[in-house]
């Protein structure tokens, strides 16, 4: 890890509120009767209720949404037995991947003691607490008899993740790559490199699958795992081969799979090399895996291959199973999570990705040619299809099985309610960072001399979401990067003050823009000295895809020297600005929010379209509602006109376009009020996602009112119609809003370069 990196990664556990999760109430607190209603004297009718049944607890407590994610600390990623205080920050971010990809709660418990029988009596003693238990982070063998009692002895969910989880995935990768290879998994000779808890739970899956062990070879440190070797504990002597094989290399002799849950270049390309036809590698050792990618493909040609990492093809990712697994054991209160629903995970996950992968998964990965095959395994991570895939699929085998207490009858609405539980669209930022990747494109930071931007451009540098372009006195950046301990070791510096050749080039083509509107030939050298009139240039040029600007600037300054170089796209009278607010569930769009302050009838309405382009342009339908202080007519004034007649205008040139308007804000976010009050609205169904306002000075306090009371996070401005990606930040941006929004105006120097 770098110095930064790890300045970076303390700042972002210590700043605000130390760690990553809080506690939030569910339930009004605002009144006398709330609190009695919360606590005393009220709380005690739902006790009662309890303890005359206690499943009732799953109707007036938060037990079925809520999962322990429970360690001693022994066994910690990379890091070993570091303990169970310096294992808290993994547990939590466990508990931030339940929220954010199944909406389950967590309470994250670090207990201090390592004898396993006692552990196991501290975790049972909580089964009043969870409706199910993450076990996490647990060494071997110690974890596997802990886990085995606690699913004997417990009515609740209970699983070893790092066990299982790379198991299923692996396991849905596996069933796909034998369709591929047309190979059967009875007849499978398979190579396991690791005797730990991951690798026997997937060795151990694959046998439920119908792997035969006499076709397994495991090795550990010391080897292969023969039958004649001496002290064999009884989980390795399970697996104990009886071939005569001393080396790795004699194990992979024609053999079909290898599985690698080890240590980095373990093997070379010849040893892939002694592997029978189309060979499965799954080398899932992170952060390198048992051979490279690049080594694996150029030996082997016909391999089919998966690692751990998500820079390569068929990451094998246990994010695509724990969450979906808890959620579907939890929904009917399954007592356990059992062999046939685990199996059921698996052949769920590896059906989906026979599946047409959706548009939106294709635009975050910036490849519209994912489809089922050798590169494309397994689904990706943000499929919003993998809850109501697995989810259903565990709670069904669970009810098959007869370990639910609680059985589905509607599928079709528990289907609507795991979508309502995540948000389907929670995602946006990270596919745009990940298409951001694919194809760096050189961005202009005109505002090169600021701290806070020096801080977001090392972000971009370090996630690889574009070749960024400093634009400010090489002197100056120097001292504040050494200042604020940066490594920006090779990144670009261009100061106009230095560059008179380029800056004389220019300044010719701006004086011919400009001639007509004041602008002389002298004038025109003067303002290319500003660094957002020169990286404008730039852009103009071709020399660098998009400029990000702003963060010094009042925005309507920084604005101008912007308009005077790219200018609008053709075909658009106006641009426009809009902002992505995200709360804890999906993105909302905001327009227009920068630019205009008091549109038109034309001017809103080719805001809407404006809009409605740039949020299809991120795979998201947009559901558009033209606000105001009235409902579709009830009230009558100067604003409800004007949005009437823009709405009208928008449908003419944009007929399937869903959108309503006149509407109030609430109206239009509030589906309940919607169904019983204006059916016929076409935002009746799911509601809006996006928003137009009628003048600048509603959405601008729109927007930050949210940002402020609301906790919404946003993203922008984004500005909308301009010929070249060019966005003006506000003004003391901060850096991750200045990375989020680079993101953005990479993928549209792609999309721009790609039209071109």
């Amino acid at each position: 890890m770098s110095h930064n990196l790890k300045k970076d990664a303390l700042a972002y556990h210590e700043k605000g509120k130390p760690g990553k999760i809080e506690v939030v109430p569910t339930k009004p607190l605002s009144t006398q009767l709330d609190l009695a209603l919360a606590y005393s004297p009220g709380v005690a009718e739902p006790c009662l209720e309890i303890a005359e049944n206690k499943e009732n607890v799953f109707r007036y407590t938060a037990k079925g949404n809520l999962v322990g994610v429970i360690t001693n600390g022994t066994a910690v990623l990379g890091l070993g037995d570091i303990g169970p205080d310096a294992s808290k920050p993994v547990m939590e971010g466990k508990g931030v991947l339940f929220k954010k990809f199944s909406g389950i709660d967590v309470f994250d418990i670090e207990i201090n003691e390592t004898d396993p029988h006692k552990f196991i009596e501290i975790v049972k003693s909580l089964e009043p607490t969870f409706g199910g238990i993450n076990l996490e982070d647990i060494k071997a063998p110690e974890s596997f008899l802990i886990e085995e009692t606690l699913k004997k002895e417990m009515n609740i969910p209970v699983m070893h993740d790092d066990q299982h989880g790379t198991a299923i995935i692996s396991s849905a990768a596996l069933l796909n790559a034998l369709e591929l290879t047309g190979k059967k998994i009875e007849d499978l000779r398979i190579v396991v490199s690791g005797a730990g808890a991951s690798a026997m739970a997937c060795t151990k899956l694959y046998v439920s699958l119908g792997a035969k062990k006499d076709n397994i070879v495991m090795l550990d440190s010391k080897g292969p795992i023969r039958k004649d070797r001496p002290n064999l504990d009884a989980m390795k002597a399970e697996f104990a081969t009886g071939r005569d094989v001393s080396t790795i290399q004699e194990a992979l002799k024609d053999a079909d799979m290898f599985l690698g849950l080890s240590r980095g270049n373990l093997l070379t390309g010849d040893d892939l090399k002694l592997m029978a036809e189309k060979p499965i590698v799954f080398a899932l050792a992170n952060p390198n895996p048992e051979i490279p990618y690049e080594e694996a493909v150029k030996a082997r040609p016909d391999v089919i291959m998966a690692t751990g990492r998500s820079d390569y093809p068929n990451q094998v990712n246990n994010v695509l199973g724990f969450p979906y697994i808890f959620r579907g054991a939890m929904d009917v209160h399954a007592t356990t999570i059992n062999e046939e629903m685990k199996l059921a995970s698996v052949r769920a996950i590896a059906d989906l990705a026979k599946l047409p992968v959706p548009q939106e998964v294709k635009i975050a990965f910036n490849d519209n040619s994912l489809e089922f095959g050798k590169n494309y395994l397994i689904p990706k991570p943000t499929d919003h299809r993998l809850i109501t895939t697995i989810s259903p699929a565990v709670a069904k085998a669970a009810m098959d099985s007869g370990v639910a207490k609680y059985p589905i009858s509607n599928w079709e609405k528990y289907h609507r309610e795991l979508e309502e539980r995540i948000g389907i669209d929670q995602t946006l930022t990270s596919q745009m960072i990940a298409r951001a990747q694919k194809n760096l494109q050189k961005v202009v930071f005109a505002d090169g001399e600021h701290a806070e931007t020096l801080r977001a451009v090392q972000i971009v540098l370090e996630e690889k979401i574009a070749e960024p372009i400093l634009m400010g006195s090489k002197k100056k950046i120097q001292r504040i990067i050494e200042e604020e301990g940066l490594n920006l070791e090779g990144v670009s510096i261009m100061n106009p003050f230095d560059e008179e050749e380029l800056l004389n080039d220019f300044a010719g083509e701006l004086f011919e823009l400009r001639k007509r509107k004041g602008v002389t030939r002298t004038l025109a050298a003067k303002m290319l000295r500003d660094r957002t009139t020169f990286g404008s240039m730039m852009v103009r040029r071709g020399m660098a895809g998009a400029m990000i600007a702003g963060i010094t600037k009042d925005y309507p300054h920084a604005m101008k020297p912007a308009m005077q170089v790219i200018g609008k796209r053709e075909g658009v009278s106006r641009v426009a600005g809009m902002y992505i607010l995200r709360n804890n569930k999906r993105p909302y769009f905001f327009a227009d929010t920068t630019a205009n302050q008091n549109p038109t009838v034309e001017e809103l309405a080719e805001i809407i379209l404006l809009t409605a382009e740039k949020v299809e342009s991120f795979g998201i339908e947009p559901r558009i509602a033209a606000l105001s202080y009235s409902n579709f007519g009830s009230s009558k004034g100067e604003v409800p006109e004007k949005v009437q007649k823009a709405v009208e205008l928008a449908k003419a040139k944009r007929p399937n376009l869903i959108i309503e308007g006149d509407i109030q804000a609430n109206v239009a976010l509030n589906t309940g009020l919607q169904q019983e009050n204006y059916p016929f609205s076409a935002l009746a169904d799911k509601g809006a996602n996006t928003l137009i306002f009628p003048d600048l000075a509603s959405g601008n306090i729109a927007y930050k009112l949210l940002m402020e009371i609301g906790g919404a996070e946003a993203t922008g401005p984004i500005l909308m119609g301009m010929d070249k990606p060019l966005h003006v930040l506000q003004l003391g941006a901060a850096a991750r809003e200045i990375v989020n929004v680079t993101a953005f105006a990479a993928v549209e120097a792609q999309e721009l370069k790609a039209i071109d």
